[in-house]
């Protein structure tokens, strides 16, 4: 299941897997991405915390954790083509695989079409 968050970041959750980038409406925002900085893998990450930083040809960006959990993996292809996110933002663009504790609350997340019209709104 794809849950969206205020800040314009995507989740993926799988078991206790959990995937995120940014969504398309951020990567339309921001325009051309040059330079992505995501963490360690082994880095604790804490919701609504500071989790990577995204560069643009506009700006630079915060991108904060859309949970709480530990990194698994940062997208190490968005080093060598940080393009990456403006082709494929919601899939081969992703930032992050992190493990989150079971049972991890996602209630303040949006699904699909309440951050659709969230979007709407702004």
């Amino acid at each position: 299941m794809k849950l969206y968050t205020k800040d314009h970041e995507w989740i993926v959750l799988e078991g206790e897997v959990a995937t995120f980038g940014i969504t398309t409406y951020a990567q339309e925002q921001l325009g051309d991405v040059v330079f992505v900085e995501l963490p360690d893998a082994g880095k604790a990450l804490t919701k609504g915390a500071e989790a990577a930083v995204v560069e643009s040809v506009k700006a630079a960006s915060e991108v904060y954790a859309p949970l709480d959990g530990e990194v698994i993996e940062a997208n190490g292809k968005l080093s060598d083509d940080p393009s990456l996110v403006n082709l494929e933002p919601e899939t081969g663009g992703w930032f992050v695989k992190m493990k989150v504790p079971a049972g991890v609350d996602t209630a303040d997340l949006m699904d699909e079409a309440a951050y659709e019209a969230y979007v709407q709104t702004l």
